[in-house]
């Protein structure tokens, strides 16, 4: 099938647009986990406690530094599918976009036993404070205005709620 008054060079752009749009999508709702009807946000931790059993998990337990370094790669490029996902959802920070919700519970685990116990908390600890949003991720929040901001708000609470996370392993 061709185009109308477009060379096969143009029908096959359209595709790869259109593949790449589909691929942002996936990965910007954590699977689509975004389009939960009830707490997107939550939904999308929950997919992260996922991914940190599959793939962070042993990662870290076989090398730290390698786990930090794909972490830092895979944020990178989550910020460029962040800024992506807003325009496609003509929204800033979309609820739908649970991508930071994802990393956040990554970063949240980093360094912390991966049990069950530990990882519920995890999980409860990072809920609360991505949605109290500590200082400065309110700022963060409120003044970053791209992909970035809505990834490293989710950030900054995430490394709030490790540092607790932490403490708490180390007085249990």
């Amino acid at each position: 099938m061709r185009l109308r008054g477009c060379a096969a060079p143009c029908y096959l752009r359209h595709i790869r647009f259109d593949l790449v749009r589909r691929l942002i999508i996936f990965f910007a709702t954590g699977f689509y986990s975004g389009y939960a009807p009830i707490a997107p946000g939550t939904a999308g931790s929950l997919v992260g406690l996922i991914v940190i059993w599959l793939g962070f998990g042993p990662l870290w337990e076989h090398s730290h530094a390698l786990c930090l370094t794909v972490f830092a790669i895979v944020f990178a490029i989550s910020c460029w599918i962040s800024d992506q996902a807003e325009k496609i959802f003509d929204q800033h920070d979309s609820p739908k976009i649970v991508i930071d919700e994802v990393l956040g519970m990554a970063a949240t685990i980093f360094g912390n036993p991966l049990t069950f116990p530990y990882l519920m908390l995890g999980f409860l600890l990072f809920r609360v404070a991505d949605v109290i949003k500590p200082w400065p991720a309110s700022l963060i929040d409120r003044r970053m205005r791209n992909g970035a901001g809505v990834m490293l708000d989710d950030l900054v609470a995430a490394i709030y709620a490790n540092i607790v996370l932490q403490v708490i392993v180390r007085v249990l």
